[in-house]
């Protein structure tokens, strides 16, 4: 068996379904295309630094600022959060096997409401969220911060994520990578890797 390595975790499409996908859009009538056009793309990235409040990212959520019900908002998303088809139960059988497992994720203070309707800290500690540490993936420092704090060289740290910038990343840097497609594939790489039995 090889040495356990630390498994580093985005969230939103690699264990989550991600409500601007469909969910958002269809709270304002809009196709997740036509919704992404008209947003303050800005304001969600300031969000995501935690470098602006709820209040402040709804009342700048569309370009041209009309008005939007910051509670429907925040419930459509809330209702919205689901696993990914069969990750809740790969993420189990890791923890079972042992493995020690931190979300490194780009998300605001609505990781709060995942966790509120799943409970991912059964399995993984919310550690590198971007709106707590303030820094973004694909920037270097979101890896490298992460392996600093766990005491780690990154190359004893597995990083999975469905975005393969993120991927390529987390690579440049040491870090063992998987591009995530689906909870089966990733299971058959972490069986190739001998971290999981086959």
């Amino acid at each position: 068996m090889p040495v356990r390595p630390t498994l580093l975790l985005d969230v939103l499409e690699t264990l989550v379904a991600d409500p601007f996908g469909a969910e958002i859009p269809a709270l304002f009538g809009l196709s997740s295309e036509e919704l992404l056009a008209e947003l303050d793309s800005n304001a969600w990235l300031q969000f995501e630094e935690g470098r602006i409040s709820e209040v402040e990212y709804v009342r700048r959520f569309f370009a041209d600022r009309r008005a939007v019900d910051g509670q429907l908002l925040r419930s459509c998303a809330r209702d919205a959060y689901r696993w990914l088809d069969g990750m809740e139960e790969l993420l189990a059988e890791l923890k079972q096997a042992g493995f020690s497992m931190h979300a490194l994720s780009n998300y605001p203070v609505w990781y709060q409401l995942i966790e509120e309707s799943l409970q991912l800290s059964r399995f993984l500690d919310w550690t590198f969220v971007s709106c707590l540490t303030g820094v973004r993936k694909p920037a270097p420092a979101a890896y490298l911060g992460a392996a600093a704090t766990l005491g780690l060289e990154p190359h004893r740290c597995l990083f999975i994520d469905d975005r393969r910038v993120n991927v390529d990343a987390a690579r440049a840097i040491g870090m063992d990578v998987v591009l995530y497609r689906d909870a089966s594939s990733l299971r058959r790489e972490l069986v190739v890797r001998g971290l999981l039995e086959d």
